[in-house]
């Protein structure tokens, strides 16, 4: 079996292989304080709450991090609480897939993840947008090469940036408003937050087709992307698990 591991700056995912098939996964917060027994308690308890599963059927790992205090935090965590010294996603590591930006280390572990993922599914021009503590964009091309991509604030980071800096803003929940004209602040609000990512989105990914000449598929990943697919012009497909996917094709290509 085969434990998959993306520790982002807001949440870590977690995967369980058996074979190609992804039979557990889980989603935690990210907490940079806590140390390698810590995230070793939590994670032998995840796998083992199930008696079906059990730590020494695990006989591979790898992770993907972009947390630098939390990298050598997990290698650690899997060397003793799983048995595996964990393959990390990082410069020297085999991906198949050609990076061509100024500087390939400068690529977050999990955008170039994402990028194999959805190009190994789809076999096609891609963009892949992610949603996480930021919002990535990144394209491959029809050759299977990274080409690039956009950077935007997370939807939290905006809104949580909005609300410290207005003294008169309330919190609100992250949904979608019933009306694109608020009749109250906190229905402005949401109507702002919401339909600006929806544009932001959508821009962003219009303005990458046209550059590109190509008519890339379009996979929303993370958190709240289920939020999002449903109302964006340009998304056409949605893959909770792409991150995961992304790190069992890494692991084999290095076997």
């Amino acid at each position: 079996m085969l434990l998959t591991l993306d520790i982002g700056n807001t949440n870590i995912v977690m995967g369980l292989f058996e074979g190609d098939e992804l039979v557990r996964h889980w989603r935690l917060s990210t907490v940079k304080e806590r140390t390698a027994d810590e995230y070793g308690i939590i994670l032998t308890g995840l796998i083992t709450g199930s008696a079906r599963w059990r730590l020494d059927k695990i006989n591979a790992s790898i992770i993907s991090c972009v947390v630098p205090t939390l990298k050598e935090t997990f290698v650690e965590t899997v060397s003793r609480y799983v048995g595996t010294k964990p393959l990390v996603v990082g410069p020297g590591i085999k991906t198949g897939m050609p990076i061509l930006t100024d500087d390939p280390r400068e690529v977050g572990a999990d955008r170039i993840v994402n990028a194999v993922a959805a190009y190994s599914i789809y076999r096609s021009s891609v963009i892949v947008v992610d949603f996480g503590t930021a919002v990535t964009f990144d394209y491959v091309t029809e050759k299977g090469e990274y080409a690039g991509g956009a950077i935007a604030p997370g939807i939290s980071v905006a809104s949580e940036a909005l609300f410290q800096r207005a003294a008169r803003l309330a919190r609100v929940e992250l949904a979608k408003p019933k009306h694109i004209v608020g009749k109250n602040t906190e229905e402005s609000l949401k109507a702002g937050i919401f339909w600006g990512f929806v544009g932001l989105i959508d821009g962003i990914v219009e303005r990458m087709k046209k550059e590109s000449g190509t008519k890339p598929r379009v996979i929303a990943t993370g958190g709240v992307a289920p939020l999002f697919v449903k109302e964006s012009k340009t998304i056409t497909d949605m893959d909770e698990f792409l991150i995961l996917k992304g790190l069992k094709i890494i692991y084999e290509e290095n076997r």
